[in-house]
Order: structure tokens, then C-alpha cells, then sequence
């Protein structure tokens, strides 16, 4: 079985790794709002346990069992599953996202192309992810890569891509060496 750098890193994670944007993620969310949220590749529940006085009910949906076993301890509902086959009915969401994840998973369409079936008419999804188009986020791809990560970087628009000829309202932020793909289903 290959090294699972998530399951090792998961008891020191949420230390290691600092969830600063709190303004900057309601703004992309659109939160407060009623409803269900859906943190895919959440993890640990570091950003789910931030959002959660600002929605109903948050699930949280991740493959590593150590980041799980975390997010539950912080008292989230977690679901063991991989991005690309959401174990979710179409439209049951009303807010979906996906923080510092998407270089993550192996089949990126796959999983965009689930994250919104998961979303309802009129939700909004949002995937935060380092923005490949600046350089310090490129020495991290590469540092990644010489650590056996399977990470995939894609640029924002690469991302944004992922959503066109469905209908969506896809947009693009960036600030710093952050990018946010907001995405509306209508």
C-alpha cells in the first residue's frame, strides 16, 4: 500500500496548516445561509468547523481516514468517499466546496462533474485552490511532485473550464496566491 501523506499528516494538520480567510470564504460562499454544506476534501473539518455557525449543517467528505477521524472529533458528520462518486443524491446541497483539494484528487472532471450534480438549483459552489500562475505556487507544485504526491495543479481558468456548457455562472477571483472558482447553478 502506497504512503498516505494525509493520514500521516492528520493529527498535526489543523497546526500545521492555518484556516486564516474566514471573511474572505463567507463572501465566496454567500454565507450565511440556510441549508446543508458540503466540504469536499475537507479533511480534518478545519474550514467546516469555521463555517459551521454560518449554515444549517455541514458534511464533510474526504478519503483519508486519519483527516476523518479528526473532522468527527471536532463533532462533523463525515462521509469516507472519494470526490469523483459522491455517495450523494443529485441536488442536495446547497452550498458545495472544496478548499485546497482539487490538486489533490486523480480524476479532476470526474470530481467537478460530481460536485455539481450534488449542488441545487440556484446553490453555489466554490474551490479555493493555490493559483498555479504564480510563482511561489509553482515551487510548491514542484515541491509536492518531489514528495510522491500525485498532486495536479490546474490553473484557474483550467478549473473554471471544468463547468462550461452546463449552464453555470462561473467566476474567477484571485488575491495573493489564492484563486476562487464560484460557480452558480441555475
Amino acid at each position: 500500500m502506497p504512503f498516505d501523506h494525509f493520514d500521516f499528516l492528520a493529527p498535526f494538520y489543523d497546526r500545521l496548516i492555518r484556516f486564516d480567510r474566514l471573511e474572505k470564504m463567507l463572501q465566496m460562499t454567500a454565507l450565511p445561509a440556510a441549508g446543508t454544506l458540503l466540504d469536499a476534501g475537507g479533511g480534518t473539518g478545519r474550514v467546516a468547523e469555521a463555517l459551521r455557525p454560518f449554515v444549517d449543517r455541514i458534511v464533510v467528505a474526504d478519503i483519508s481516514t486519519g483527516m476523518l477521524a479528526q473532522a468527527r472529533s471536532k463533532g462533523l458528520s463525515a462521509a469516507g468517499t472519494r470526490t469523483e462518486r459522491l455517495p450523494f443524491a443529485d441536488g442536495v446541497f446547497e452550498r458545495v466546496l472544496m478548499v485546497d483539494a482539487l490538486h489533490h484528487v486523480i480524476h479532476q472532471a470526474e470530481t467537478a462533474r460530481e460536485l455539481y450534480r450534488v449542488l441545487m438549483p440556484g446553490g453555489r459552489l466554490v474551490i479555493e485552490e493555490p493559483d498555479l500562475r504564480t510563482f511561489p505556487v509553482k515551487l510548491i507544485a514542484l515541491a509536492e511532485k518531489l514528495a510522491l504526491m500525485r498532486s495536479h495543479f490546474l490553473s484557474p481558468p483550467e478549473i473554471a473550464a471544468l463547468f462550461s456548457g452546463n449552464g453555470a455562472k462561473v467566476e474567477i477571483l484571485a488575491q495573493d496566491h489564492n484563486a476562487w472558482v464560484v460557480v452558480e447553478k441555475l
